[in-house]
This record gives C-alpha cells, sequence and structure tokens, in this order.
C-alpha cells in the first residue's frame, strides 16, 4: 500500500554526524532521508514493541498469569523505601 508522504521531519545535526549518516545511507544504496525515515522507524518499532511485547510457552505463561493474580505481599522493608524521599528531592 503506497501512502502520501505528506508530514515534514526537520532535524539539526552536526556536519560530523550528517556526513556519518551519509556515509551508512550511500553504503546501502538508499537516499539520506530514506536511510534516516528507516532507521528512525526501526528504532520506534523497537522500543514500543520492546514495552507491550513479549512471548511465552504455555508453562510460563500459565506461571506469569498465576503470578499477576496473586502477587507476593510486599514486606516491610520494600515498603519503607517505597516511602522515601528520594535523593534528588
Amino acid at each position: 500500500v503506497l501512502r502520501k508522504k505528506d508530514d515534514v521531519i526537520q532535524i539539526r545535526a552536526s556536519a560530523d554526524t550528517k556526513a556519518m549518516i551519509a556515509r551508512a545511507a550511500d553504503m546501502r544504496g538508499q537516499k539520506l532521508s530514506e536511510f534516516m525515515l528507516d532507521s528512525a522507524r526501526k528504532q520506534a518499532e523497537e522500543t514500543l514493541l520492546d514495552q507491550r511485547l513479549f512471548l511465552l510457552d504455555d508453562t510460563r505463561y500459565d506461571a506469569f498469569v498465576a503470578s499477576l493474580n496473586n502477587p507476593p505481599e510486599i514486606s516491610s522493608k520494600a515498603k519503607a523505601r517505597l516511602s522515601r524521599r528520594a535523593p534528588w528531592q
């Protein structure tokens, strides 16, 4: 499915960074913008999938669901740590 490219993404980069990206794009036989968009899309997909998708076999899935349904008690030591102010506050 071809989609119209109608949005513009503008970024600033140092000359060294642009040259490095351009060399990599050239090595792949891609235009600079095509290489950058493909790279950004792959990184975005990886980031999103890393937060949402994990695969388990049936046994591990059952154990995972059981642990969600019956979480362990939080120890008093853990509760104390969670209630402390962060050092940067």
